[in-house]
């Protein structure tokens, strides 16, 4: 009898989204998609619908670090990835559980504020991200935004975006890919930068509102891909692909911003 084929496990260190669309749920509904075990910390709690963010907790910065290594001690983590983090001593937290158990590859992807313009990083917590973090990011995915908070400068074309990847790579990151999505035009570009060649990424810009979860899906499937084993540039590209699909094909769910499809 053959062996069974090895199941990958990828953890998600992130927030969680009681309406579903985003952070931890999107994750693991993400790794699930790709054919990956999810693993998850969860590093804070919201309250939110498609319409909004009525509340957020923070949880104990040890008890993250506490998961992580409870995860890690049990299962080979493939690939990690980070989401929302929420303050500094966490992020602080989740550094040092990561450098001890130095997983082969990590996503960070900078959330700093909901889809519905809810902080969910504290303003000083975004020095800690780029000292303690980006260091030891094997990608960082930044929306426009995002990259103009981490790097203190505008980020509104191409050509600031590919300044913004250059610049995260020299902060330490080993690959960085700014999103474009917000940029008027046609087609949603994104620049992927691996520290040596750009890649331009380009696909037709979808007319909807329900986008809710568009970065955390984007970076899990990402995440998911290197987790089993395929190249940081192959993730990316179908990472894109499957993102695109998952917003055009969106179940139309709430009365606000409602969520991609996970299982396109």
């Amino acid at each position: 009898m053959a062996e069974p084929e090895a199941v990958q496990v990828a953890l998600t260190i992130a927030g969680s989204d009681s309406g579903g669309g985003a952070g931890i749920q999107a994750d693991l509904k993400t790794f699930q998609r790709f054919g990956v075990y999810g693993a998850s910390a969860i590093t804070l709690v919201t309250a939110q619908n498609t319409l909004g963010v009525r509340g957020v907790e923070l949880l104990p910065p040890e008890f993250v670090a506490q998961q992580i290594g409870t995860v890690a001690e049990d299962f080979e983590v493939s690939a990690a990835k980070t989401g929302a983090l929420g303050s500094a001593e966490i992020i602080e937290a989740v550094m040092v559980a990561i450098e001890a158990h130095a997983f082969a590859s990590l996503v960070v992807d900078p959330v700093m504020i909901s889809k519905h313009g809810y902080p969910l990083l504290t303003p000083e917590a975004r020095d800690t991200l780029k000292t303690c973090l980006l260091p030891r990011a094997s990608l960082v995915t930044p929306n426009l935004h995002e990259a103009a908070a981490l790097l203190g400068r505008a980020v509104g074309n191409e050509d600031q975006m590919r300044d913004a990847a250059r610049a995260a790579c020299d902060l330490g990151a080993g690959a960085a890919l700014v999103k474009g999505g917000h940029l008027p035009g046609e087609n949603a570009v994104d620049i992927l930068y691996d520290g040596s060649e750009f890649v331009r990424l380009a696909a037709p810009r979808i007319d909807t509102p329900h986008t809710h979860g568009t970065g955390c899906t984007y970076s899990a499937a990402i995440t998911a891909l290197l987790a089993r084993g395929e190249t940081l540039a192959d993730a990316v590209r179908q990472a894109k692909d499957f993102i695109s699909r998952a917003i055009a094909s969106a179940p139309g769910l709430g009365h606000g911003h409602g969520p991609v499809n996970h299982w396109t």
